[in-house]
């Protein structure tokens, strides 16, 4: 998910421009992120009786696995509309949503349910409505590429039984990850590669959805 905002200072790492600000809500963020899809992955909630198992060493494997699947998807998900924006000469910074990192963890615990949509990419800078399709399709394109890649490791390691789960469970919610943010209203990215090309947004829909509800 990206949104547009005023131009920020920066700093630059190599050919990277970031601040202390950003990476700061990338790290919390992630972790958020991370720390909601343990519970609902675990059935850690309020909900399933369990919630009191999040102290547990059974919660620290799967906080660990969101970490490497769920976490890294929405990590590189981000930084691919940063580092895409960049390449077109925007300002480009990661920016936290408290208030959704809240709900999206409440949720998890409560109910058991994840609402993602922790903090977006604010963009500064004059782009043309096919680069800004490019910017918005180069997150859940990354999501697609992380889902395959999970895929192709959980059949490598088929007789790993923690590692098999953990490549499986990085496919489907980097798979889910990348259909849901197709969604084509609002400021989800869906509705910017919608309104570039609708032949690009419509077969990443069907080559997401046919991973997320038939595979």
């Amino acid at each position: 998910m990206k949104m547009k905002v005023a131009a920020m200072a920066a700093i630059k790492i190599g050919k990277i421009r970031t601040s202390s600000i950003e990476l700061i809500d990338i790290v919390k963020a992630w972790l958020a992120l991370s720390f909601a899809f343990a519970i609902v992955l675990g059935g850690f909630s309020i909900a399933s009786g369990k919630v009191s198992s999040i102290l547990s060493f059974n919660f620290a494997i799967y906080f660990i696995m969101a970490l490497l699947t769920a976490g890294l998807g929405f990590l590189l998900h981000e930084l691919s509309h940063k580092f895409v924006a960049q390449h077109y000469g925007c300002t480009a910074e990661f920016r936290a949503f408290d208030q959704m990192i809240y709900f999206a963890v409440g949720l998890a615990l409560v109910i058991g349910f994840i609402f993602a949509a922790p903090g977006a990419v604010m963009i500064s800078g004059m782009i043309t409505r096919r680069e800004n399709g490019i910017i918005s399709a180069a997150g859940p394109l990354m999501n697609y590429v992380l889902g395959m890649a999970f895929w192709g490791l959980a059949f490598i390691f088929a007789q790993t039984p923690l590692l098999q789960l953990a490549f499986a469970v990085g496919f489907k919610i980097n798979m889910w990850l990348g259909l849901f943010n197709m969604i084509p209203f609002g400021n989800f990215d869906g509705i910017k590669i919608f309104n570039w090309s609708v032949p690009v947004w419509t077969s990443m829909v069907v080559f997401g959805g046919y991973f997320v509800f038939f595979v």
